[in-house]
């Protein structure tokens, strides 16, 4: 008897749901964006909901704004939960990346979910920095200017500076000659930070990030240097903060470590010649996509808590014995806080690489080949189930170069593909029975997989799974306590074919158990995949008839959410066609028009 338990333990929900995602008793995928401290969604009500009203169409985008601000909860209450074990001496604030989801309804989520956290946003472009701009910070939340600045970039940041706790940040050397002319050129006086590039990296997918190779950074003799250049322009008292990214989704707890204690003793010396009130350690706090608590690229070996602790840990120590002061701890955790609060739903339209039902009728004029392969079918047990299926293969064989020298026809072709096929799902159930893992048979359950057809484009709604080859949990929403019978993958309607997910979470890593088709109601989702999705381009160019629509439930009551919905209507083409958008966000901030460059 199949159970919701079974359900949960085989798609692995408990391990990257993090309380947020869970299996009700009807079977259905549930979130909780408070976790324990009340109100749960059943998805599928939702869903239906959608389906009785036709107001949109899947694939349906969820965002849960509620899992936005308890993950800011819970990764401030994280770190201050080690200062005060620890008896740390300084603060911490949290800053949100806009580049991780550029969304305007996420990021004003996160600012007023975070205002009483003076939870800031770290930018990486001017357009970026405009936007940032427009939403009313508080005036003690910072927005940090990262990236590659050109001038029009540093008069924008010099000149709101004067009203906003901008902290500009050099990335790149020569950017410290065109902050002195263009600050003398306003008269002012920024906040001004360094970024260090560490001998030290990371780990995981974007352990390039980091290291002597990194893309942006000083080097510690360019940092000597760039103090010595603000000494002799009256602005060291202007540098502010020292910060350092060794790369996003750190998969290894000892990488952390190391990097800490490298850019640790960095601060402490920079510390001595000035008053750095800011230590960033930048992004690179993992989420656990798979649930394996594994240092692999989908998962991580530690907790939020141990994080924490590590790094509150080694800034300490490291004050202490250089007797300089803490200074305020900066983190900008930007997957960590949005990978949790969306997901993608898709309905399951169709399916291929299916033979079920076609039966062979055996003729006395058959080749030999079919008769050969018909025998190795019936007599196929766990005794001989390897050395029947090398059969096949040369039976198969046979037939094939039959084909195109013109000996046998179309129909003898395809009874023996259809008896091929037979042999192979007998061969393939044997092997599983028998535990053979060998390559020849992992091979096998590929060929026979199904491919399961879902009405959505990998592209345009998931672009991370094709583009970096990003793991995301992905499951059916319902039926859950059901046993899945099928293995398969999920292709989309795109004619890419690249547009289909072919890796999942757990340890059947090559297929994901699927439910057979019943009519046209089976519904999939892929949790967890648009929080980190960046937006841009995500949604600006797409090769499908499917447009993605979005749904943000809001809480009503203890336990009951409202809900409400938006879509656009479907585009359809199978060729790349591009689709311009009219911005959401707020016009410039007052004085942004004569920031621009004049043509």
């Amino acid at each position: 008897m199949w159970t919701i338990e079974d359900s949960t333990n085989l798609y692995g929900v408990d391990g990257w749901g993090n309380g947020y995602f869970s299996i009700n008793e009807e079977g259905n995928l549930s979130v909780s964006p408070r976790k324990e401290a009340g109100g749960t969604v059943d998805v599928m009500e939702i869903v239906e909901a959608i389906e009785e009203a036709e107001t949109a169409q899947f694939p349906i985008l969820f965002r849960f704004p509620q899992i936005l601000e308890d993950r800011l909860q819970e990764i401030n209450g994280a770190f201050l939960a080690s200062m005060e074990e620890l008896e740390y001496r300084g603060g911490y604030r949290l800053v949100f990346p806009m580049k991780v989801n550029q969304r305007k309804e996420v990021v004003e989520y996160i600012v007023n979910g975070g205002r009483d956290l003076k939870v800031g946003l770290e930018v990486g472009t001017k357009a970026e920095l405009l936007a940032a701009l427009s939403l009313g910070l508080g005036p003690d939340a910072l927005i940090i200017c990262n990236g590659y600045k050109d001038r029009d970039y540093l008069r924008l940041a010099l000149k709101f500076g004067e009203t906003n706790k901008i902290v500009i940040v050099i990335d790149i050397f020569e950017e410290i000659f065109d902050l002195l002319r263009c600050s003398k050129e306003l008269s002012a006086k920024p906040i001004l930070g360094l970024r260090t590039k560490l001998f030290s990296r990371g780990s995981g997918r974007w352990e390039e990030s980091g290291g002597e190779l990194s893309k942006f950074g000083l080097s510690t003799a360019e940092i000597l240097e760039s103090m010595e250049i603000l000494k002799e322009n009256g602005m060291i008292d202007r540098l502010k903060m020292l910060h350092f990214h060794i790369g996003s989704q750190i998969t290894d707890i000892r990488k952390i470590k190391v990097a800490m204690n490298e850019a640790a003793r960095i601060y402490a010396k920079v510390r001595k010649v000035a008053e750095v009130e800011y230590f960033n350690v930048g992004g690179g706090l993992s989420v656990d996509y798979d649930g394996s608590q594994t240092p692999t690229p989908a998962s991580a070996n530690y907790t939020l808590q141990e994080y924490s602790n590590d790094v509150v840990y080694t800034l300490q120590r490291t004050c202490d014995e250089e007797e300089v002061p803490c200074p305020t701890i900066v983190s900008e955790s930007g997957r960590a806080i949005a990978a949790y609060h969306s997901f993608l739903a898709f309905r399951v339209i169709g399916k291929k690489n299916s033979k079920d039902g076609l039966e062979v009728v055996a003729e006395e004029d058959d080749p030999v080949q079919i008769e050969d392969m018909r025998q190795a079918l019936e007599n196929m047990d766990l005794e001989n189930y390897a050395e029947f299926y090398h059969d096949a293969l040369h039976y198969r064989e046979e037939l094939f170069n039959a084909f195109n020298l013109g000996n046998i026809g179309l129909e003898e072709r395809s009874k023996g593909d259809l008896l091929f096929w037979k042999v192979c799902q007998k061969a393939a159930s044997f092997a599983e029975a028998d535990e053979n893992d060998s390559e020849e048979f992992e091979s096998l359950k590929k060929l026979l997989s199904k491919k399961y057809i879902g009405n959505f484009s990998l592209f345009q709604s998931v672009p991370d799974m094709w583009g970096v080859q990003q793991i995301f949990p992905t499951m059916p929403l319902h039926r859950l306590d059901e046993e899945p019978l099928v293995k398969g993958t999920i292709a989309d309607i795109t004619c890419d074919s690249d547009g289909e997910i072919r890796s999942f979470a757990g340890e059947n890593s090559d297929f994901l158990a699927l439910h057979d088709l019943r009519g046209t109601r089976t519904t999939s989702s892929a949790p967890s995949s648009w929080g980190l999705t960046r937006t841009p381009w995500g949604t600006s160019t797409t090769s499908s008839a499917a447009s993605t629509r979005s749904t943000s439930p809001s809480r009503r009551g203890a336990g009951g959410y409202r809900r409400w919905w938006k879509g656009t209507p479907a585009r359809s083409s199978c060729g790349s066609s591009t689709t311009s958008r009219r911005s959401s966000w707020a016009r410039s901030p007052p004085g942004a028009a004569a920031m621009r460059p004049k043509v």
